[in-house]
């Protein structure tokens, strides 16, 4: 699969820099966002593929940003990360658009497969908005 563009977004430095170190080494291509204010800032300056995003932190929370992600790019994929058990959260995340919800401390791996899945899903929806596109013109 090829590389993609991650941004992952957390208020816990060390937690963040964990998992940048061990999606880096999986060939990803990660930017790192402390809030949720920083995240839509980095958003709107690189092409960014999936986000991961923490559901409580300061300023604005997760689904604060997942709202104001969604408008900038629909098409973004972007999975919820908590360390807080929230069923009312997590579904009124994924009735905002969400790809896919963990809790923390997620497995690397399973972020991971989630990410790929993420990307393949939104690369997807790319393609079929182009082909459409092709035969309006």
């Amino acid at each position: 699969m090829e590389n993609f563009n991650v941004l992952l977004v957390d208020d816990e430095p060390e937690f963040l820099e964990t998992l940048v170190k061990r999606l880096t080494k999986r060939g990803l291509n990660i930017s790192t966002a402390k809030n949720g204010e920083e995240a839509l800032a980095v958003i709107r300056g690189k092409g960014i593929d999936v986000a991961v995003l923490d559901v409580r932190m300061p300023g604005i929370d997760g689904i604060q940003t997942l709202r104001e992600i969604k408008k900038l790019d629909p098409l973004m994929e972007v999975i919820m990360l908590t360390g807080h058990a929230s069923i009312e959260v997590a579904i009124e995340g994924m009735e905002l658009g969400a790809f896919d919800y963990l809790m923390k401390p997620a497995d690397i791996d399973e972020l991971f497969y989630k990410l790929q899945d993420a990307f393949k899903k939104r690369n997807l929806q790319q393609k079929k908005i182009g082909e459409l596109e092709d035969l309006i013109s």
